[in-house]
């Protein structure tokens, strides 16, 4: 059942209510297409880096010294695709420690502990529970109600 126009434009302020309230939330969820897109990266160059050793394997058998050298080198060029594609899906998943700064500039929230950055002077966070997300951004969202802040 399709919903109405009033739902529809309710959904679409809660959306921006939310963007607007928790940055780091919405930035999490449009962190989720670059893990994706990485993910297919390294599928891809594992895939290349077979097919790499296979080429090797065959100039080797038929003594082909210049089909072993593009084997050598596709294999090279899919570790290397391989690598980086791994090392920004893990900074896709860093991305979600980052928040938009109301200045424009962005302001990466975690690394190690110095006592300088934005959270210092505050409490400890709350280790995480357990529950599902649409139950934590609905205790979030009373929570911030009742003190008033929003």
């Amino acid at each position: 059942m399709p919903l109405s126009e009033e739902e529809l434009r309710l959904l679409e302020q809660m959306e921006r209510a939310l963007v607007e309230d928790d940055p780091k939330l919405a930035s999490t969820l449009r962190g989720t297409s670059m893990r994706r897109a990485a993910r297919r990266k390294v599928l891809l160059a594992g895939l290349a880096f077979v097919v790499g050793v296979a080429v090797l394997m065959t100039g080797a058998v038929i003594q082909a010294w210049y089909v072993g050298v593009a084997g050598f080198v596709l294999m090279l060029g899919a570790a290397t695709v391989f690598l980086s594609a791994f090392r920004s899906r893990q900074s896709a998943g860093a991305a979600d420690a980052r928040a938009e700064h109301p200045s424009g500039f962005t302001v990466v929230e975690g690394g190690k502990k110095s006592g300088r950055g934005p959270r210092s002077g505050r409490q400890p966070r709350a280790p995480r529970s357990k529950a599902p997300l649409m139950e934590r951004m609905e205790e979030r969202w009373r929570r911030r109600r009742e003190s008033g802040g929003m």
